[in-house]
């Protein structure tokens, strides 16, 4: 298992770095970094003197080279719009994300779960149609589709629920439930699969052979092997939902990651947008390596593999 985790760390690693290193020629090509320090109109002198200044006249790998050693030691410089550190910044704003992002994982999970077991269990029956219909609805609709139709039941007809704002758990309800419902479909048509194979198996005829009720059958024998493939899902889901919730964040103005990297790219903010980027590309590929292992631990045949 050591070895196995020391693989796929090793190869996490060199992905974060490649990642990074994209990122940050991306950005650079995107525009042009003094220009957007200096400000609109200013002197083609002025450029040059901020060019040099920043260190913005030197190669690009050279650029790389700095950029990275001072974020490896926590120092993603200053932003040019908020005029403050960036990484307090960030460290600001990242709470309201992963409240959100957790939230939305969990509710998700909360109803995929029964639904793709009840799916499985009653196959070709009107509960197995409707889960699937259901499913269907909900990947082919986007987010901000179903938080506009949200705003307008319980915010604006009923006004039972705020619109925008972090400042209570009031204010959580309706982006939690937008991207809860907008990943549910994934969970639980992969659940739904899992089961029903899961469920065909010898070892599932042994344990109602041996006369085991059949709660235990499907919980303690079924669920378990069908949910492997689950794990790896949702750790992809929640580094979606860190990078996804720009839309969301942006419709109910929470104060979070995501709407920061909206104001960081609408106001021209490289070392935010910089930083966001790297934060969510990094969360991204830990969560995978995390998913890996908790695989691995589950099914030791992927360790054998």
């Amino acid at each position: 298992m050591i070895g196995y985790a020391l693989k796929r760390l090793g190869l996490a690693l060199l992905v974060a770095l490649a990642v990074s290193a994209a990122s940050f020629v991306l950005l650079r090509l995107s525009g042009d970094v003094a220009l957007a320090i200096a400000g609109e109109g200013a002197r083609t002198e002025d450029i040059d003197l901020v060019r040099k200044t920043y260190g913005l006249d030197r190669p690009l790998i050279v650029q790389y080279g700095e950029w990275l050693f001072r974020t490896l030691s926590g120092d993603f410089g200053q932003s040019l719009y908020f005029k403050t550190g960036v990484t307090g910044l960030i460290r600001e704003k990242i709470g309201v994300t992963l409240v959100l992002a957790f939230a939305s994982l969990a509710l998700a999970l909360v109803m995929a779960v029964p639904l793709g077991v009840l799916a499985a269990l009653f196959p070709n029956t009107w509960i197995d149609r409707l889960s699937l219909a259901l499913a269907v609805a909900g990947q082919a609709l986007p987010n901000f589709f179903f938080a506009l139709v949200l705003v307008m039941i319980f915010s604006i007809k009923l006004r039972w629920l705020p619109v925008s704002g972090s400042e209570t758990w009031a204010h959580f309800v309706l982006p939690t439930l937008s991207l809860g419902l907008y990943i549910t479909p994934p969970f639980m048509r992969l659940i739904r699969a899992g089961m029903i194979e899961v469920l065909a198996a010898d070892y599932i005829r042994t344990a109602r052979a041996k006369g085991l009720s059949p709660a235990s059958v499907v919980m303690k024998h079924a669920l378990r092997n069908a949910l492997v493939p689950v794990v790896a899902l949702a750790a992809v889901q929640l580094g979606f939902l860190l990078g996804g919730s720009i839309v969301i964040e942006t419709i109910f103005a929470l104060d979070g990651l995501g709407y920061l990297a909206y104001q960081s790219i609408t106001h021209k903010d490289f070392p935010v947008t910089q930083a966001v980027l790297l934060i969510l590309s990094v969360a991204y590929v830990l969560l995978t390596l995390c998913a890996d292992l908790v695989n691995a631990w589950i099914d030791p045949r992927l360790r054998v593999a």
